[in-house]
């Protein structure tokens, strides 16, 4: 193997490079047949100085608009290496005189890296109208791509009939990073007033920027999002509406999202749970009923407003739902706040569940078990802490197990 990768690469000598006059030859051999061209993109990057320069000449040669398109992958992962830009340089050189027709074959590339360098290109060269960026921001995955085109279609705009091609692509993009761009864009297009339709936005970032558009034509998202939640019993009350009173409220808005725990929908439910705890008005006594919802969005809002208070809740209530019989979703709610509890309590729990039908809770149990020590406040010589060691000893060593048993002041 090493005498071929000195025949293919040289002896390392300085002064005769047998393997680099054979590297020259494949690569004027590369160009007499076209399909061996990536090979002189490979040598573009060479660690031997002529082999390179001679590469790169014969690149600049060979290379027009449609073998760059066949080999614009293979460049821009080679100009991840060092040495690489020079192809990268090259690809753009060219592929700035190719047409729209001719870059679509990049903009449906599945190599994200591809995409961001065509629509680069595209934007830079003006190739693509404001309508079409639009369209690409709201369909490609890729966040660079994304913010990428929405920029530059936003920037393209004129005159305000552009708009109405523009806008309903951003606005309704499946993604908040494009919706949020169009929102924006409502105040500078003179469409305000569209923008509280998105104040109850499932994301966060969106009806932010849907407030600080409403704001700036003089509304009150917080007068807004206070009538819609006073009717409790309101089947079309949005869930956005819910979260986006507590971002921009008070404290004493808890009292609209009280009445919203009982709510029809879980999705209200679940961010009542979610405003109160940002309001910091979450009551343990009225919201641990809530670890027994059938939503698994709800139980999860619940269990984390309650964790600054786990120790109000009852332990032994907690304990009846980790049992099998729970659904799994009430199983890890109560787990997680017998776990916040520390102590005997969080032991009991977690060697209670390590034979749990679900394997990943099984997974946190056992983790629990591994780190848990006993609280400074415990009482120690404790029994029970010794049964509960014994029966999970599968996983710790001897030593751990022993000191463990020594931290509890429970004999071996």
């Amino acid at each position: 193997m090493a005498n071929r990768f000195v025949s293919a690469y040289g002896s390392g000598h300085h002064g005769t490079r047998p393997g680099a006059s054979r590297a020259s030859s494949s690569i004027v051999a590369s160009v007499r047949y076209p399909g061996l061209l990536p090979l002189v993109v490979i040598r573009c990057a060479d660690w031997v100085g002529p082999v390179r320069e001679h590469a790169r000449r014969l690149l600049c040669e060979a290379l027009d608009v449609d073998s760059a398109l066949d080999l614009t992958p293979l460049v821009l992962r080679i100009g991840r290496r060092d040495r690489g830009a020079f192809g990268v340089d090259a690809l753009g050189q060219v592929l700035r005189q190719a047409s729209h027709g001719q870059l679509a074959v990049l903009f449906a590339d599945p190599d994200r890296i591809v995409r961001r360098f065509a629509y680069r290109l595209a934007v830079e060269g003006r190739l693509l109208r404001p309508a079409e960026l639009a369209r690409a921001a709201a369909g490609d995955p890729d966040t660079v791509v994304q913010d990428l085109c929405a920029t530059a279609a936003l920037t393209a705009l004129g005159d305000e009939d552009t708009y109405e091609d523009v806008l309903p692509p951003l606005l309704f993009a499946r993604t908040p990073r494009v919706r949020s761009a169009g929102v924006t864009a409502l105040r500078r297009a003179g469409r305000s007033k569209q923008a509280e339709s998105f104040l109850s936005d499932r994301s966060a970032l969106v009806r932010a920027c849907a407030r600080y558009v409403v704001r700036q034509q003089g509304g009150d998202p917080v007068a807004w999002y206070r009538e819609r939640c006073t009717a409790p019993n309101d089947l079309e009350l949005p869930p956005g509406a819910v979260i986006g009173l507590a971002e921009c409220g008070n404290r004493a808005d808890a009292g609209l999202l009280q009445p919203l725990l009982a709510h029809p929908s879980a999705g209200v439910r679940a961010r009542a749970v979610a405003g109160l705890r940002a309001l910091d008005c979450a009551d343990a006594e009225q919201l641990w009923p809530l670890l027994d919802d059938p939503a698994a969005g709800v139980v999860r809002e619940t269990a984390a407003a309650l964790l600054p208070s786990a120790k109000e809740v009852p332990a032994d209530w907690l304990s009846e739902r980790t049992s099998s019989e729970r659904p799994r979703h009430v199983r890890v709610g109560a787990f997680r706040l017998l776990d916040a509890r520390g102590g005997i309590v969080a032991l009991r729990a977690a060697v209670g569940l390590l034979e749990d039908p679900d394997v990943k809770l099984r997974t946190w149990a056992a983790q629990s078990v591994q780190r848990w020590h006993p609280s400074p406040d415990g009482r120690r010589g404790d029994a029970e802490v010794g049964e509960l060691l014994d029966r999970s000893r599968h996983l710790f060593s001897d030593y751990v197990l022993r000191r463990r048993k020594w931290e509890a002041g429970v004999d071996s």
